[in-house]
């Protein structure tokens, strides 16, 4: 018996693997913050980048980063609009106007500081743990030396 062809959003419309699409998805997201546009740029389905971040602990990790990354690039954009405006065209005048939107520049970067924030914690607190693990690390070592002179001089017996 033929098996029928399958649904949308099956296994067999998903990719092989997540090393084929992950670096292009993560790379428009951090351009973007545009979950739909990165999907799309990296050939994929939201459905399936959203399956990847709750099945796959590392991506997530990833995605968040991204979009740490692009919340501060938001953030640029913004302050460059904010400091410089923006040139609108209007139909009495030859040259453009310069327009400064300065309500929703501040909810968007409100809307986003805090999720950056949040990253930039879980960056440094990352750092803060190696950091840690080196230095117990290196007590360990110190801690075996001393036991081992120990062991092997005249006070040792």
């Amino acid at each position: 018996m033929a098996r029928s062809s399958s649904p949308a959003g099956s296994n067999a419309a998903r990719p092989r693997s997540l090393g084929l699409w992950s670096r292009a998805f993560l790379s428009a997201l951090a351009e973007s913050c545009n979950v739909a546009d990165a999907a799309r740029k990296a050939g994929i389905t939201t459905t399936v980048a959203y399956d990847a971040r709750r099945n796959n602990a590392a991506f997530a990790r990833k995605w968040q980063a991204a979009l740490c990354e692009g919340y501060d690039n938001l953030e640029m954009e913004l302050l460059h609009r904010l400091r410089n405006g923006e040139l609108k065209p209007t139909p009495a005048r030859k040259t453009a106007v310069r327009s400064f939107d300065n309500a929703n520049a501040l909810r968007l970067l409100a809307a986003h500081r805090e999720a950056a924030a949040r990253q930039r914690a879980i960056r440094d607190n990352d750092d803060a743990a190696a950091v840690l693990e080196g230095l117990n690390t290196k007590l360990e070592r110190m801690r075996e030396r001393v036991l081992a002179a120990k062991k092997g001089g005249p006070d040792g017996d």
